[in-house]
């Protein structure tokens, strides 16, 4: 396109070909999705291979020579009153420690089932979530500093702290159901303005489903380690009845985790915006 100056020459401009360049994004874009979908295959295949390659060889491996004879062992060793107070006592004390306590839980679950085996782990659960909070109590600056070296965490954790005792509930209640480490968040809520009113309602509310998912797995492990140590496999029903049950409790696992991140975030929002 030639453009006439005041001296009368014409300087020419070359003009950008806008259908060439959509056409080219259009076709970088599309290789991007299939480049997208290619991963996404392979990582899956991947996946499968690795899950394959567990159950095949790994998993019977553990089975065999750790969660048999663990089962057994406390089978044999304890009765059920002196095993009931021992797991009570791991998973109430444990936390203070920053010890995990899910393999309690998980024989827990194994051995008492669902009805005394939440009894069991809830009250349990009660004392580990209550002892950290008074003793981090005692040493709650040290706490401050050491949450300063995290403020993407320690954000999410201060919401715990904000608003009336609805909203600090509400707050506690999500951050238990997120993923947020369950260990951690006992010790750091005292760096935060929660009163133990609602940290203790909230975090025994936000962790009824992982205690029932924990009930679940144990009982899980405990057929598949029967099923092992016998030479068999599950029959049809049981197949079905523990492919369903297993299906349910990742898919409620997953939407309730989603769901606490967003709400968490819708959280955070709001407090940004006050």
């Amino acid at each position: 396109m030639g453009i006439e100056n005041g001296n009368g020459h014409h300087h020419y401009v070359i003009l950008p070909h806008c259908d060439g360049d959509s056409a080219q994004l259009r076709d970088q874009k599309k290789w991007c999705r299939i480049w997208w979908w290619i991963k996404a295959v392979i990582l899956s295949l991947f996946i499968i291979a690795a899950a394959v390659v567990v159950l095949v060889f790994v998993a019977p491996f553990v089975m065999n020579h750790v969660v048999i004879p663990v089962i057994e062992w406390t089978r044999t060793k304890f009765s059920r009153p002196v095993l009931a107070i021992i797991l009570f006592a791991c998973i109430a004390i444990f936390p203070s420690f920053l010890i995990p306590s899910s393999p309690c839980m998980w024989i827990a679950g194994m051995t008492f089932g669902y009805g005394f085996g939440f009894l069991i782990l809830t009250s349990a659960i009660f004392i580990g979530m209550s002892l950290p909070f008074f003793i981090g109590s005692l040493f709650k600056h040290k706490l401050h500093s050491w949450l300063e070296r995290w403020p993407k965490k320690a954000a999410i954790v201060r919401l715990a702290g904000e608003g009336d005792w609805f909203h600090q509930f509400r707050a506690v209640a999500l951050i238990r159901v997120s993923p947020f480490p369950y260990i951690v968040f006992n010790y750091a809520s005292v760096a935060t303005n929660v009163t133990y009113g609602p940290y203790i309602s909230g975090s025994m509310v936000g962790t009824i489903h992982e205690t029932f998912i924990t009930i679940y797995t144990g009982k899980l492990i405990c057929s598949v380690a029967e099923a092992t140590n016998q030479g068999s496999f599950f029959t049809l029903d049981q197949l079905i009845y523990n492919l369903v049950g297993f299906i349910i409790a990742a898919v409620s696992t997953a939407t309730i985790t989603i769901y606490a991140k967003k709400a968490l975030q819708n959280l955070q929002s709001e407090e940004d915006l006050c």
